[in-house]
């Protein structure tokens, strides 16, 4: 790391995104936090510009909630923790969409959580929000990921996983090949109520699933949360979870000697359901992943890269 370096621009700004929402935080080049915003999805797997739209929607917000007015967009360092960036197609193309940020960096949604999780300092974190991921920084800087291969394929554990397997659970019901009960019932209104034609519980459901993404099914998870507690099936899908999490642990560190920290918007309901020797070893982070990309934009500017 070489000594920190004078910031050339007036604002920093990081952002968090993933498939579920974005969230900024502004502060000024000495880091004093100014603002907050928040807005839509912006995983990279959405679309760049779609992560571009929900961007702009937050950033805006930081500056309303300062109370200041937005300068040129060249005068403001933006640090991006996204879902989808090391999917390099994706990034390339987010790069290129770049509206005028001035530096633009861009990492990983898990290599921001685990910045602001540990405040650079090694450690693991898996993060659990709509999708999933772990990673793990060593003594020497190194990273290295596990999971986050992206939904439905991967993602075990988060959001839309959860609601996957809720909505197997519905289908089974409606067919007969396994009991109705208080969760299966609570899903279906739930389509009933996002249904745009009329017709029986199942054409509700067909219909939901016609419009359903990443995102649609990460809605579901907070269902799941609910039933976990009186429902059977709820319950199972989050003690699955919770296995998951821990295979990504033990892959993570196999030493069982590093501090945990379990992050993500489904992390404070998660932890109920982690095996017990997990369970012990999981600590909460100490910041969250906007910080991280604040963490991601000063190293940024300390490694001398705007000499080059």
């Amino acid at each position: 790391m070489h000594p920190e370096r004078k910031i050339p621009v007036r604002y920093l700004i990081g952002i968090d995104g993933g498939g579920t929402g974005t969230r900024a935080l502004l502060t000024d080049e000495r880091g004093v936090e100014l603002g907050r915003g928040s807005a839509g999805p912006s995983a990279l797997s959405l679309g760049a510009d779609q992560a571009w739209q929900a961007i702009l929607v937050a950033v805006r917000q930081t500056f309303d909630h300062a109370g200041l007015v937005m300068p040129a967009l060249s005068k403001i360092a933006l640090g991006c923790g996204l879902s989808g960036v090391n999917n390099k197609q994706w990034a390339v193309q987010f790069k290129e969409k770049n509206p005028g940020f001035l530096p633009l960096v861009i990492e990983t949604d898990a290599g921001t959580t685990l910045l602001g999780a540990h405040l650079g300092q090694p450690g693991v974190i898996i993060a659990l929000g709509t999708g999933s991921v772990g990673e793990v920084m060593l003594a020497d800087g190194s990273r290295r990921e596990v999971g986050g291969w992206g939904f439905p394929s991967s993602d075990e554990a988060g959001g839309a996983w959860l609601g996957l397997r809720a909505m197997n659970h519905v289908q089974k019901a409606l067919d007969g090949r396994s009991a109705a009960d208080d969760f299966s019932h609570a899903l279906i209104a739930y389509c009933a109520a996002e249904s745009r034609v009329p017709g029986e519980e199942r054409d509700a459901v067909f219909d939901w699933l016609g419009r359903a993404n990443q995102t649609r099914f990460a809605q579901l998870a907070a269902i799941v949360i609910d039933y976990a507690a009186s429902t059977a099936k709820a319950k199972e899908i989050m003690l699955a979870a919770g296995i998951e999490v821990q295979t990504m642990a033990h892959a993570l560190d196999r030493s069982g000697l590093m501090p945990i920290a379990l992050c993500g918007g489904l992390a404070e309901e998660m932890r109920a359901y982690l095996p017990e020797n997990l369970r012990l070893r999981v600590i909460r982070p100490r910041s969250d992943g906007v910080a991280g990309a604040l963490i991601l934009l000063r190293n940024y500017f300390s490694s001398g890269l705007l000499d080059t």
